[in-house]
């Protein structure tokens, strides 16, 4: 097929997912989602006050974490504009989730994340490609050096305690954009939101513990915070071609062929909030959580009848795969994950 052949095919398929009606609001979903997980939220800091000075604390710290990232997914998905019809209502959502409740800046994730899905794994334009702690190209394997070079060679093995700093990652890169980025919509209402929520959440804490189990809790909370979130996104598009920075690919094929989707199941809805099914999201955003399962089903009848390869691994697989990639990069083994599309257009 030609480019222009599968850009009518995008069309078509756009069509049929509207027609079965996939791109329909789900108000009840996502007012028992929100409400919910808030309601986990005010129970998990009643629990911080009942339980006292108490090493028990910890495991009340890494609830914490898991809540933050539930509420992670679901202001990902109003900033994708699945819970509400006007963009309006879902870009405060999400403005009042990721600030009020999580601390972090709406316009950073937005600015970031617009990006990563207009130009997945394609080398100097996707965000989540160029990261500080891992190496997730082979050139950026030949930028370390020193240290961050032998880190770089193992990175594999220290995936998940690296992913335990990408909370912090996380709140700094977002505090940093909103004071020194020239232009940000809201820019003092998201400071004020992330101040406040700061304020309080770190009050609560010194005022019902001591300073060092105070520490000890927050460390637990935004690692677990980080290995949750991080995690999630990092199952989906690490490992699977990179796309060099010259070579240009029609939306259907640059979004399936580089997004890999996980079993769906108890534990991946749980763990993955929805992100199992990511090549459906990242060819149809705005289609709701409750919708995808329907959608996959759509859009791998569709990728088998044009010849997209279409990637799906479990939990465990996904796992493997990231971990095995990590290690080959950092030791500049190229081959493996070549894509066949990508090196027909390398010539």
């Amino acid at each position: 097929m030609s480019r222009a052949e599968y850009v009518e095919s995008y069309r078509q398929l756009s069509l049929t997912v509207h027609d079965a009606g996939l791109m329909r609001r789900r108000y009840a979903f996502y007012a028992t989602r929100i409400g919910g997980w808030v309601l986990a939220l005010a129970a998990v800091l009643a629990g911080v006050v009942l339980l006292g000075e108490t090493w028990l604390q910890l495991i009340v710290a890494a609830l914490f974490g898991a809540v933050m990232a539930q509420l992670g997914f679901l202001s990902h998905e109003a900033a994708h504009r699945q819970v509400f019809a006007s963009r309006s209502w879902n870009e405060w959502t999400s403005r009042i989730i990721s600030g009020l409740l999580m601390g972090l800046s709406f316009s950073w994730w937005m600015a970031k994340h617009n990006t990563h899905h207009a130009h997945p794994n394609r080398e100097g334009t996707d965000p989540d490609i160029e990261s500080n702690l891992l190496a997730l190209t082979p050139a950026a394997t030949d930028r370390r050096e020193g240290l961050s070079a032998w880190l770089a060679r193992r990175q594999g093995y220290f995936f998940v305690p690296l992913l335990l700093l990408e909370g912090l990652n996380l709140h700094v890169a977002s505090l940093r954009m909103l004071c020194s980025a020239g232009s940000v919509p809201h820019r003092a209402t998201e400071l004020a939101l992330i101040i406040v929520r700061h304020a309080a959440y770190l009050t609560l804490l010194f005022a019902v513990l001591p300073m060092g189990m105070a520490f000890a809790f927050v460390g637990v909370q935004i690692g677990t915070f980080g290995l949750l979130l991080g995690g999630a996104f990092a199952l989906n598009h690490i490992g699977m071609p990179i796309v060099p920075a010259g070579v240009h690919l029609d939306f259907l094929r640059r979004q399936v062929r580089m997004s890999r989707n996980v079993v769906d199941g108890p534990l991946a809805r749980l763990l993955l909030g929805g992100l199992q099914f990511q090549v459906e999201h990242h060819l149809f955003p705005a289609v709701p959580r409750p919708s995808l399962p329907a959608l996959q089903a759509i859009v791998r009848e569709h990728c088998s009848r044009v010849g997209i390869p279409y990637a799906q691994e479990t939990l465990a697989g996904a796992s493997v795969t990231v971990v095995s990639y990590l290690n080959q990069v950092g030791l500049k083994n190229r081959d493996p994950f070549a894509c066949p599309l990508v090196q027909r257009y390398r010539g």
